[in-house]
């Protein structure tokens, strides 16, 4: 336990310093040129370092797959959300990413900057019901630009085999957008925690699905996302599972991972009405 939590401080501290080096620059570059081969050049950079940073230090390897179901032209690309290493896992697919992120996000001093020239489409949520149509239109000149756009369909960071709650924001701009949807699944949760400081050695798997074509009714849309990323992530975790975690695995964890080889795999959250 000791030395893996050394490992995992070495990698944070690789981690933050370069981040912020990397958003300093690439921010700087953001504001004089706007978004330039040299600041992806840094992303990938970014990426790319990181991963390595990750099975040296902290014994963390990358398995990422199906990125030939990414479609030549523009798409939607909506991931299942674990962890910061599914960045990793997401952007180099893409070529031209744009995500779908807080308003809050960036408003931080060069990081918003940077991203910015990423074509990042903010979600201002002080706006209510004026912001997906302003999310949309944000969107569509990104599509324009060559960009596919990445989103979250949570909204936020999800433990592995907890109860999921997809949002609307994902069914808007497969309807707005009229473009296939690549769902994608991962179990990176299990090596690098929402809300722990620890990194665990193991295999994190990220598997780019077929798309989802565009016309179809948005329930049906939406029961086709969900069916396939919640399935294909609970593959993920099972398979990560039968193979042996070195994590420590806590009762209500494994209640649910044994639960998951017997078939029942977690539901939605549940909803309460007054």
């Amino acid at each position: 336990m000791l030395g893996q939590a050394f490992r995992s401080l070495l990698f944070y501290a690789v981690f933050y310093l370069q981040t912020v080096v990397l958003a300093i620059l690439i921010g700087v570059s953001a504001v004089l040129r706007g978004r330039t081969r040299f600041g992806w050049t840094l992303a990938l950079y970014w990426i790319h370092s990181h991963i390595l940073a990750l099975r040296l230090l902290a014994g963390i390897k990358t398995d990422v797959e199906g990125m030939e179901n990414i479609p030549a032209g523009p798409c939607i690309i909506a991931s299942k959300h674990m962890s910061d290493w599914d960045i990793f896992a997401l952007l180099p697919g893409a070529h031209r990413p744009a995500f779908i992120a807080k308003k809050e996000l960036m408003d931080i001093p060069f990081f918003g900057q940077a991203a910015m020239a990423f074509d990042t489409i903010r979600v201002d949520r002080s706006k209510g019901g004026e912001a997906i149509p302003l999310m949309l239109d944000d969107a569509r000149k990104s599509l324009a630009n060559g960009a596919r756009i990445i989103i979250f369909p949570e909204g936020t960071r999800k433990a592995p085999l907890e109860p999921y709650d997809y949002r609307y924001g994902v069914v808007r701009l497969y309807e707005g957008l009229n473009v296939p949807v690549v769902p994608v699944a991962l179990n990176s949760g299990l090596f690098w925690g929402r809300n722990s400081l620890l990194l665990w050695p193991g295999t994190a798997r990220a598997r780019f699905l077929p798309a989802i074509p565009p016309g179809l009714p948005p329930e049906e849309f939406r029961n086709r996302l969900i069916a396939a990323i919640e399935g294909e992530t609970n593959r993920l975790i099972l398979t990560a599972y039968d193979e042996g975690l070195s994590r420590p695995i806590r009762p209500e964890l494994r209640e649910k991972l044994e639960a998951l080889k017997q078939g029942v795999a977690p539901g939605p959250v549940e909803t309460t009405t007054s």
